[in-house]
């Protein structure tokens, strides 16, 4: 099993949570009262599209650095991707959320033709952290385990030879810097990337909300096993960091 999810309670202690909601206000004076139709039609500007490494602590800062990625993007995707952070950053998650949810409900066609997939996993990810609907969060789940597995399998394309030895110089690029994969996402971090223990968090609450649903947990389970040789268990052997484990 992955480390423990760490309760609200225990949350609550941690600095860094809170030095990662400085910034809250500012966020919430642009973003009141917006338009959705106005922000639909406004164009983010700028010379070049960058995706954010990490991302700052300052919120207002991360919020900013953000809208490099949406450049010559309709600016309802960076508030889309703005109302993600908060919720992530546990800023009034309840009001963030509703907000979310009333985006979706109100913009599904546009935002699925103009999102890519890196933003509609985010978006998957969100509803299965915070929606009550389980049929919703078990359908959801689906696509954030075949991105997440598409992922594993595209790092480990660009990490190995085709006689599976790995490149240490592609190892160290992937720890230093992103590496894009397809559509907006991004290479899996060997090592210490938190990817997939988030995942399996999300599988347990969602596989928990049915006696049977530890039919699913027993398979990825044994996707981490040897011999079942696949790449889950190999990627389970180049990872150094407990923290962040999934198995």
């Amino acid at each position: 099993m992955p480390p423990r999810k760490k309760s609200k309670f225990e949350q609550w202690f941690s600095f860094s949570r809170h030095q990662r909601r400085f910034g809250a206000g500012q966020v919430y004076a642009q973003f009141d009262g917006v338009d959705l139709d106005a922000l639909k039609q406004q164009i983010i500007e700028g010379d070049e599209t960058r995706y954010t490494h990490g991302s700052a602590k300052d919120l207002q800062q991360h919020i900013e650095q953000l809208k490099d990625e949406f450049v010559g993007q309709p600016a309802l995707n960076h508030y889309h991707a703005s109302l993600i952070v908060l919720i992530r950053r546990e800023v009034d998650t309840a009001d963030n959320y509703a907000k979310f949810k009333a985006l979706w409900l109100a913009e599904r066609d546009f935002l699925l033709s103009s999102l890519n997939t890196r933003w509609l996993v985010s978006a998957c990810d969100t509803f299965i952290d915070l929606d009550d609907d389980s049929v919703l969060k078990a359908i959801l789940m689906n696509a954030v385990v075949l991105i997440n597995t598409l992922k594993l399998q595209e790092t480990e394309r660009f990490l190995c030879d085709h006689q599976m030895q790995e490149n240490a110089d592609h190892r160290a690029h992937l720890q230093q810097q992103r590496y894009t994969l397809f559509d907006g996402t991004s290479a899996f971090v060997v090592g210490t990337d938190d990817t997939l223990r988030n995942m399996r968090w999300r599988l347990n609450d969602v596989c928990g909300a049915h006696i049977l649903g530890q039919i699913v947990l027993e398979i990825f389970d044994r996707l981490q096993q040897k011999p079942n040789e696949n790449v889950y268990l190999r990627f389970k052997e180049r990872h150094t960091r407990e923290k962040t484990r999934w198995w």
